[in-house]
């Protein structure tokens, strides 16, 4: 049954429901949808002004809403929509008839204003709607929190609601359509434009090592990038380099788009499942201090080491740095914690150390190659959802080590292809340092042992980064410098830039 009761577009006798003094009645405006209507069935050009904005979810009036459901369909068609074709198709319905029939499309095609408003009018039915979708999700929180389940935890239940309201915020905002050729292209030029601008001619953010972001384009929003790696290797050491680099660069300002953002370097948010918050703090300080780790975590540190601590620790307090140390986090409970930070503080770059350690749904007898593949897909989907890059650490399965070339490849993903199939970029870290040094020959074997210390020397303080896998670019292999004593990854001189570097 119509909640329309009677038509008066002056609005001089609202609906019933309208009036009702009731703290239940939900928010609507009966004039506005039978403006708006009106002004369809007197010009269906009017549509396309609207159609981005509204559907027939969005009408109070179910009548209402069938009513714009066969309009949209017919104009979809190129067909006319009108008070008489619609008469056609709506003759059996049974909340017209309430109404008048044909009459009533007749009367909403007469009393149309003026179609000039009409997008203001979409914009009240929707936002009204959105009033109705919230009042209906705190009921159905109510509801849900008030019923005692064991299967329903109240954190569980927290995080479904989260998710809910943020779904909510985002609707319409991907509904973007059809673009024009030379809209596209006009996109395009602006992005190369600003990469040209920029200092280091990146499209992205900037790693802050600059051979990786020759290889990369730096960091792009919307991308989930693997940094895979065995123990050892030094994946959470690039990692926590990484977002150091792109946190200390951060400066805000107007971005091309005319919004408020990072317009360099970004707001950087980690979530360290394997270690806590103060270790990888310490980590980042080790780097920014040159005190070795091991000293800061045991206090042997000289005055002046002691000193280059404490001011590198002052010049990071204001780092955009938010760090998450929660042991064994659901893929939902990390998707609600990354969309709260980018509403409270922004988020630019989100990092996880590391994959294999959140966990999935959890449903009893799951396979956790299934449960690998669903934690995959959902960090794909924080990217895309949240519009940023998401670096997920990942260990390799031990195959590695049975080979004589200790190099990964993508076979070996530990646990599941999956998440070879939902990166945008794979890379590996490999220090072939680390295995030489293994296989270092007894003092007797002379011969040996000067092979073994040339080999060392070549290879010290040198890693590779392997990008085994890019949609938008090539791969190949970034060499990089590492000291372990400070855990910190660095751009490499090479050979025919040394004189440059003497010179300077």
């Amino acid at each position: 049954m119509s909640k329309v009761a009677a038509f008066d577009p002056t609005g001089a006798n609202p609906a019933p429901e309208a009036t009702a003094d009731t703290a239940d009645t939900l928010p609507h405006s009966v004039e506005a949808e039978q403006q708006l209507l009106g002004a369809i069935l007197t010009n269906n050009d009017v549509y396309d002004r609207v159609a981005s904005i509204l559907s027939a979810k969005h009408f109070y009036d179910p009548v209402h809403a069938r009513i714009y459901e066969v309009a949209a369909a017919r104009i979809a068609r190129n067909q006319l929509a009108s008070p008489v074709t619609l008469k056609a198709f709506m003759d059996e319905d049974e909340g017209l008839k309430e109404l008048g029939g044909g009459a009533y499309l007749v009367r909403l095609a007469g009393a149309a204003v003026s179609s000039f408003a009409v997008r203001d009018y979409a914009q009240m039915i929707y936002d009204l709607a959105v009033r109705r979708d919230l009042m209906a999700l705190g009921r159905d929180i109510s509801a849900k929190a008030s019923k005692v389940d064991v299967e329903s935890e109240p954190r569980q239940q927290i995080v479904e609601a989260e998710q809910a309201l943020y779904s909510m915020a985002e609707q319409g905002q991907g509904e973007q359509g059809f673009v024009s050729f030379l809209r596209a292209v006009t996109d395009a030029v602006n992005v190369a434009n600003a990469a040209y601008q920029r200092e280091g001619q990146l499209s992205g953010i900037s790693t802050g090592l600059v051979d990786m972001d020759k290889k990369l384009g730096g960091l792009h929003p919307s991308d989930l990038l693997i940094l895979a790696g065995r123990p050892s290797m030094g994946k959470t050491s690039l990692a926590t380099n990484i977002a150091f680099n792109v946190a200390k660069a951060y400066r805000k300002g107007t971005k091309p788009d005319g919004t408020e953002g990072a317009v360099e370097g970004g707001v950087v948010g980690f979530y360290s499942l394997e270690m806590s918050a103060e270790q990888l703090a310490a980590r980042i300080l080790s780097e920014a201090s040159e005190v070795p780790s091991e000293q800061i975590r045991r206090g042997d540190m000289t005055e002046d080491e002691f000193r280059r601590f404490v001011e590198a620790a002052k010049s990071l307090e204001a780092c955009p740095l938010y760090i998450d140390d929660t042991p064994a986090l659901p893929i939902a409970q990390l998707a609600a914690r990354a969309r709260r930070l980018k509403r409270t503080h922004g988020l630019d770059v989100l990092m996880v150390d590391y994959l294999q350690l959140v966990r999935g749904t959890g449903k009893s007898g799951e396979s956790r190659v299934n449960e690998i593949a669903e934690i995959s897909m959902g960090l794909k989907a924080i990217a895309k959802e949240l519009n940023i890059p998401v670096i997920a650490l990942s260990q390799l399965s031990r195959q590695v080590e049975s080979r004589e070339d200790k190099r990964p490849q993508l076979s070996d993903l530990r646990e599941s292809g999956s998440i070879e199939q939902d990166a945008d970029v794979v890379m590996f870290v490999f220090r072939e340092e680390y295995y030489v040094e293994r296989e270092k020959p007894s003092d007797d074997r002379l011969e040996e042992m000067a092979a073994w210390q040339e080999r060392m020397e070549r290879l010290h303080g040198k890693a590779e980064v392997i990008i085994g896998k890019q949609r938008h670019g090539p791969i190949g292999t970034v060499e990089l410098s590492f000291e372990g004593r400070f855990t910190r990854f660095g751009n490499l001189v090479k050979p025919w830039q040394q004189n440059q570097v003497e010179q300077f």
